[in-house]
């Protein structure tokens, strides 16, 4: 006979020192974390850095995106890296997903490129089946349902994105953030890795929704230079990528600015 309060499954024995280990997630309450197995007080280091493993790790890439009055701005670090080493300087992390949909990504290098020829591949064998495009929103959401069913497999992919353009009917611009976690949300302005510490203030005080394509550039090279004042990583530049009712076109981007720090 299996007690009340049991967690077993009736028909089944479970061991009672793995039970309690299951039962040895931290609780944390202010900055006190107590082991419930040995009874002793773990360091405030170890509960920072559980909380920040639960979250996901941040990445060195940058990814920022902004939209306008008739465009969508997506912009991405040249630089690939793997700790603090650099792998390479020409390293593109946009896929062109049709005429008027930009992906960026980054996260794992191997989960980044393997998703995003996935879901390049099929809006793609989309386009061909059905001879129409899909629009930004719709492959947003498409993207949205992959991620959350890869999160409930065996092997996730690590992979957040940012997803513009502009509706090849309405030509309405539009930005999604997505994250690893399948998160989805419609942003006048974004930003991925760690140029959300110090793009996201800049893009709050100065965004609006009427502004020109030259008025983007000029608020992506304020986030850019803020980058290259006080982050303490080179990112080898920003590849720049702007989305209109005419298609995708590469944006000429000053790269070598020296910028001083105060």
């Amino acid at each position: 006979m299996i007690p009340a309060d049991s967690d077993s499954v009736p028909g089944t024995t479970i061991d009672p020192q793995f039970t309690a280990k299951l039962r040895s997630t931290a609780s944390v309450l202010g900055r006190r974390c107590i082991s419930q197995v040995s009874g002793k007080e773990l360091p405030t280091q170890a509960v920072a850095a559980g909380a920040f493993s639960q979250r996901g790790k941040t990445t060195k890439e940058v990814l920022l995106g902004i939209t306008g009055k008739d465009f969508t701005l997506i912009a991405a670090s040249k630089a690939a890296m793997r700790g603090p080493t650099v792998l390479k300087v020409t390293d593109d992390k946009t896929r062109h997903l049709n005429k008027h949909t930009l992906m960026a990504f980054s996260g794992e290098a191997g989960d980044t490129i393997n998703f995003a020829e996935y879901i390049q591949g099929n809006v793609q064998l989309y386009t061909m089946r059905n001879e129409a495009d899909l629009a930004p929103t719709a492959i947003a959401h498409y993207v949205r349902g992959e991620l959350a069913s890869s999160l409930r497999s065996r092997k996730p992919y690590t992979v957040n994105l940012l997803l513009g353009g502009v509706d090849p009917i309405t030509h309405k611009p539009s930005l999604y953030w997505l994250d690893y976690l399948a998160a989805l949300a419609p942003v006048p302005y974004a930003a991925h890795g760690y140029a959300q510490y110090y793009c996201l203030s800049i893009l709050d005080k100065h965004h609006h929704p009427d502004i020109s394509l030259g008025q983007g550039i000029k608020l992506m090279n304020m986030c850019t230079d803020e980058l290259k004042r006080r982050l303490p990583i080179d990112f080898k530049g920003m590849y720049v990528k702007a989305v209109t009712k005419d298609g995708i076109v590469d944006v000429e981007f000053d790269d070598d600015k020296v910028v001083k720090c105060p």
